[in-house]
């Protein structure tokens, strides 16, 4: 079973070039632990405020602080987990069946999402009660 010991933090590669900056190339399936199918990012979040508050039932996703930072909570339905995500070159791992909230936001923080599946609305468990009880049943 998938738990939050399954959830963990990914050192993206960082080419850091003196003088003008730095780069992380992320490729699907070296970089991150599956294909990436879509690309989406989450700004303008009001300072403190929190997003997620869901679930997936197949999908995998790598979550980075582009900019600025926030804190992703991880619950598997018996525990949690905090992660503080602060740095660019630092992705957070989510399998499936792992619910999130990300909290915290700094003011500016860009959250960039690669998400191993398109967007599928049925994909989603929003109900925490409905995510736990569905969890319980599996095998």
């Amino acid at each position: 079973m998938i738990t939050v010991d399954d959830c963990r933090l990914l050192d993206l590669p960082r080419v850091v070039q003196p003088g003008r900056g730095s780069i992380t190339p992320v490729e699907g399936g070296t970089d991150v632990p599956f294909t990436i199918a879509r690309v989406y990012y989450l700004y303008d979040v009001p300072g403190g405020e929190s997003r997620g508050g869901h679930a997936h039932k197949e999908l995998e996703q790598v979550i980075v602080a582009a900019l600025g930072s926030f804190e992703a909570e991880v619950d598997d339905g018996a525990n949690k987990r905090t992660f503080q995500l602060n740095r660019s070159f630092h992705g957070l791992y989510l399998p499936r069946l792992i619910w999130r909230e990300l909290k915290n936001f700094s003011s500016g923080a860009i959250c960039l999402v690669l998400a191993s599946q398109p967007y599928r609305e049925e994909d989603y468990f929003r109900d925490y009660g409905e995510f736990v009880r569905q969890r319980n049943s599996l095998p």
